[in-house]
């Protein structure tokens, strides 16, 4: 297990042009609540997260955006009202 994120806590903004959650809502923009790295929570790479919704989903999302994702281990797990996501890093708007 790795420290926890810098913003574990925080309610950040994602960048525009990110892509749809599953429930058809842009991820784009949308407020965050950061929990942590996703290894951290989930006990694994997002990348081996069998089973695990928001692993899907991160992945169906990144594959499908119009902006490339790195494929690392910086994701982070949070919410964004009542649904646990899954972003990287990358997609979190740092002012």
């Amino acid at each position: 297990m790795r420290e926890k994120h810098p913003l574990a806590g925080q309610t950040v903004r994602l960048q525009e042009g990110i892509g749809k959650f599953v429930q058809g809502n842009d991820a784009g923009g949308a407020e965050f609540v950061v929990e942590d790295w996703a290894d951290n929570v989930l006990g694994r790479s997002v990348w081996a997260a069998d089973g695990n919704p928001a692993a899907l989903e991160y992945a169906l999302r990144t594959a499908t955006s119009g902006k490339p994702v790195p494929i690392d281990n910086n994701a982070v797990y949070g919410k964004v009202g009542w649904f646990g996501h899954i972003v990287h890093d990358s997609e979190i708007v740092r002012e």
